[in-house]
């Protein structure tokens, strides 16, 4: 069985004890959290599509860590105009297991 959640503006496939890093949400490590149905679906079983989230259905995700996404360098210039501006960037993100797929 499958579902497709939303969760950071993204959507993201996921399946049963599938650990997946999204952005992090207020939350700590250890909690339990219910992320948003978009879909589900799985052998055996009709899809189901909601409008915009599928009634009944659930997907609860336990919060395993606190991370952070790799260094990115934002540089801004425009040329012959002495224009320089140099920014880092880190993003905040949490890594969680999908431990229960309802529908």
């Amino acid at each position: 069985m499958f579902a497709v959640i939303r969760t950071g503006g993204k959507q993201y496939k996921v399946a049963k004890d599938e650990l997946l890093e999204v952005e992090r949400v207020e939350a700590n490590a250890g909690d339990k959290i219910d992320l948003p149905v978009l879909m589900i679906g799985g052998e055996g079983s009709a899809t189901k599509i909601g409008a915009p989230l599928v009634e009944g259905a659930s997907v609860k995700a336990e919060v395993i860590e606190m991370t952070r996404g790799p260094k990115l360098t934002v540089f801004k210039k425009r040329r012959r105009q002495n224009y320089r501006r140099k920014n880092g960037h880190r993003q905040d993100l949490m890594l969680v297991k999908i431990v229960e797929i309802a529908g």
